[in-house]
């Protein structure tokens, strides 16, 4: 209608602000000055490097320490935070404006769902920021001392790197300085914890992440989404982890040459990276079929709602599993510890599993089809990667012909933003029909 603000729906607003941050970074990483070599960076590569980091993402089709200068670093530095605020920020805005667009009763179910949020914007705003600003500190003081005592590097260098792999561990971007992400530190524990902690802390979402600061004593008054969330992420943190050490154990190419407890540590961190972290401390194309298989599927369900995280996120995937364990035993509702689970958000859950399941079949197909001899399984891993905004990589993304870069920047914007505007809009739009149309059973399985 004429005179209505086009803010009263921004699930349409937000993809249309990603996208011009996407634009302004291209450009930005078109200046011949972001270039290390003379000259400027070709489009394709701005705009694939401008996305994946806005997209927190990570992946890159050009050598990150040596193809970027300095000034090229720090945009890339900045694009990355600003990514990373800007969707954990957007992602609760948006779920306090569909909770005030609801009657009386919606507003109380949205408000017990996002009760670690809180209703004052502002206040949100200020936290998130606080959070994520000392979690950056914290990272980079260790990262630092650790870069200086132990390597040598002089101060002022030891200080950028650490700020520059703490940005990228807390937003999920997972961009690193070094050519080989965190291989040659792939038995340092003080490299590697602190960066992997970052991921975990990014991936969980501050809805969370308020909530167990306010009520991590008591465990029996923790929201459904709270619950899902921290139980998901042991148990998926629990299955990568013994998946990881048990099929790479002997893996000359991966686990095989290191120790037990480098093997430990490397098997945590890289499955925390599967999270959507980005960084990897073994050589991911050395990998076996089944370790490629199983953090396919970690990578595709990703981490927490209003998060850095990408994938379809925990709570769908276990909201899922809940209503096929329902249907298996017949029962009429899908309940989670004595909550009833609306259908909206079930419907929800379906439509976004579905959605993402459909784009990584689409993108793989349009992968396959745009290169030559390119191996199902690589092109699988890629696409599922950018779809979910991982960053991990077999190594075969820079070999790839532009018009295959360009289904990967699709992707990874379509895959960070697509969850959170689809889901928004679904809410949004949710009405109630005056009437029903007479009830058939098509015949299912």
């Amino acid at each position: 209608m004429r005179g209505r603000s086009p803010w009263r729906y921004p699930a349409r607003i937000v993809p249309l602000a990603f996208l011009g941050a996407i634009g302004i970074g291209t450009v930005l990483m078109m200046l011949p000055a972001a270039r290390a070599e003379p000259g400027h960076a070709p489009f394709v590569t701005a705009l694939f490097t401008a996305t994946s980091a806005v997209c927190v993402t990570g992946l890159a089709v050009v050598d990150t320490p040596t193809y970027w200068s300095g000034f090229g670093l720090v945009l890339l530095t900045v694009l990355s935070q600003v990514g990373g605020f800007g969707i954990m920020t957007l992602a609760t805005l948006l779920s306090l404006l569909v909770s005030r667009r609801l009657g009386l009763r919606g507003r109380l179910m949205a408000q017990a769902e996002s009760a670690g949020l809180g209703g004052n914007v502002g206040g949100v705003l200020i936290r998130v920021a606080l959070v994520m600003l000392v979690s950056e500190a914290l990272i980079s003081v260790v990262l630092t001392l650790r870069f200086w005592l132990t390597y040598d590097y002089p101060f002022g260098r030891a200080v950028w790197e650490a700020v520059f792999h703490a940005v990228q561990s807390f937003n999920n971007a997972g961009f690193a300085l070094y050519p080989d992400s965190l291989v040659r530190f792939v038995g340092d524990w003080w490299i590697c914890v602190p960066l992997a902690l970052g991921v975990l802390a990014g991936s969980i979402g501050f809805p969370v992440m308020f909530e167990l600061a306010r009520e991590w004593r008591t465990p029996g008054s923790w929201s459904t989404h709270t619950r899902l969330t921290v139980w998901g992420t042991v148990l998926f943190s629990v299955t990568g982890f013994l998946v990881f050490l048990s099929f790479e154990w002997s893996n000359p190419g991966t686990l095989g040459p290191l120790g037990a407890s480098t093997k430990v540590l490397a098997a945590f961190t890289q499955d925390v990276m599967t999270r959507s972290g980005g960084f990897n401390s073994i050589n991911l194309g050395n990998m076996n079929t089944e370790t490629i298989a199983v953090t396919n599927g970690l990578m595709f369900i990703g981490g927490s709602s209003a998060s850095t995280a990408g994938g379809i996120k925990i709570t769908t995937f276990l909201l899922l599993a809940f209503v096929i364990w329902a249907e298996l035993r017949g029962e009429p509702d899908v309940v989670i510890r004595k909550r009833r689970i609306a259908e909206e958000t079930q419907r929800q859950a379906i439509t976004v599993a579905l959605l993402g399941v459909a784009l990584v079949a689409t993108g793989t197909l349009a992968l396959i089809a745009l290169t030559d001899g390119v191996p199902f399984d690589r092109a699988l891993f890629e696409v599922t990667s950018a779809f979910a905004t991982v960053g991990l990589s077999t190594g075969i993304t820079p070999n790839l012909p532009p018009s295959a870069q360009l289904v990967l920047v699709a992707l990874m914007y379509v895959g960070r933003v697509g969850t959170i505007a689809v889901g928004t809009a679904i809410a949004l739009n949710t009405r109630r029909r005056l009437y029903r149309y007479p009830e058939e059973r098509p015949l299912v399985g």
